[in-house]
């Protein structure tokens, strides 16, 4: 079947910061903004700038841009109702409210289990859970294929496990872990289960439904849009959750006792545009879901070959160790690799990557406790190399070309 394709010209003219003259593999940190992005926050701000919950005529758009907002998150992640949808500064923080607004519904003894290659944003809101009784478990990583194997989940589990929370890609590793089948697994255990999208959202389609995830967060300035980020939860989880807004937000003001302070409207309004984005990229007949399923099927045609050309080079190397899948069956690992040459200093060459404009990052990605696992801490950490959909095989192979010059003035 012949894969869905785009005008690479046309995508990359989306995102003025790319005329800057860098080849930006940092995306993983942050992607850039989608010019709509900025036009649709442009026009909140010049347009509808006012609190919502007046009479006013202003007020009122001000509402609907937000109520758009929610909608445009809810088609994006395939939720079912806008409700559904909680806005917040970044994902550490939501994940930080999810884990404060759950405190209730846990007692003394009552256990969560957290996984040792997630980012530390959905490890530490649990951590602190401790002081208040609560019995934390680690999913170790097998060490051996570097992947989650729900045969070292099933013997943590037990009657009083709440809460299993897992990454869907890990932001060193790359590979997508099963969570449809993970959840199913945490489900027939009688928990729920916490999803930190961050690494997995801008690369593929979300599907909160046929995942039956019952969080999950991401956030929107590594999805090309601005420094903010969306949530998901069921609907009746949300109900149940603690308020943390004002006395008066009962709980059953869902989403909004979620959302103290309330939500940034502009940046909630600029995830119309990154919907909008996606749906272009895919035109389906079938709707705006089935042409944003369809953007993303080009978007992972791209990145196949951003991979493919990358791990080509790196694989290639006898002083280079890949870590996570040195291939990419079945289009299951995103372009995010992280590595490490023998015997070289990762910051130093991160330093000497920048004299050809090339940007790359190095360290542990707020992922301390993977690196640790993995005792890679020192010489600088690992490389990453971060790639989406709008970077060219050109870029990759410049890039390559600038490691053998690095590496070859090293030697």
């Amino acid at each position: 079947m012949t894969r869905p394709t785009f005008d690479l010209a046309q995508v990359r003219s989306n995102f003025p910061g790319l005329a800057r003259g860098w080849t930006l593999f940092d995306n993983a940190g942050g992607s850039q903004i989608l010019k709509g992005a900025v036009d649709r926050m442009t026009e909140f701000l010049f347009e509808k700038n006012v609190q919502i919950g007046g009479t006013y005529e202003v007020s009122l758009a001000a509402a609907d841009a937000l109520n758009q907002a929610r909608d445009a998150a809810a088609m994006l992640m395939n939720a079912s109702r806008r409700e559904e949808i909680v806005f917040g500064p970044s994902t550490t923080v939501l994940l930080q409210n999810l884990s404060r607004a759950m405190r209730s519904q846990l007692s003394a003894g009552d256990e969560v289990i957290v996984t040792v290659a997630d980012h530390e944003s959905n490890i530490g809101p649990w951590v602190s859970l401790q002081e208040a009784g609560i019995k934390l478990k680690f999913w170790p990583l097998n060490h051996d294929t570097l992947s989650l194997d729900l045969t070292d989940l099933a013997p943590l589990m037990t009657d009083r496990t709440k809460l299993v929370c897992v990454t869907h890609v890990s932001n060193i590793l790359g590979q997508v872990n099963p969570i449809a089948e993970i959840a199913r697994f945490v489900h027939e255990h009688g928990a729920r289960i916490c999803v930190d999208a961050v690494a997995y959202a801008p690369h593929r389609a979300i599907d909160v439904q046929a995942w039956d995830v019952d969080y999950y967060a991401f956030s929107l300035y590594k999805t090309y849009g601005p420094h903010y980020a969306v949530m998901y939860g069921k609907y009746d989880l949300l109900l149940e959750l603690d308020t943390l807004y004002h006395y008066f937000y009962g709980k059953d003001k869902v989403p909004g006792k979620l959302e103290p302070g309330n939500p940034s409207y502009e940046c909630a309004y600029s995830t119309l545009a990154i919907r909008d984005y996606f749906a272009g990229l895919g035109q389906s007949a079938g709707g705006t879901r089935a042409s944003i399923e369809a953007g993303f099927a080009a978007v992972t045609a791209q990145e196949d070959a951003l991979v493919d050309k990358a791990l080509s080079y790196l694989t290639s190397r006898n002083d280079c160790r890949v870590f996570g899948a040195n291939r990419n069956d079945n289009s299951n690992r995103i372009p995010t690799i992280a590595f490490r040459f023998e015997g070289r200093d990762s910051a130093a060459i991160a330093r000497e990557m920048d004299a050809y404009k090339i940007a790359i990052r190095h360290g542990d990605f707020h992922s301390r406790r993977l690196v640790e696992d993995l005792d890679e801490t020192g010489d600088g950490g690992l490389l990453r190399v971060s790639m989406v959909h709008y970077n060219t095989l050109e870029e990759v192979d410049g890039l390559c070309t600038a490691f053998d010059k690095i590496l070859r003035k090293a030697s």
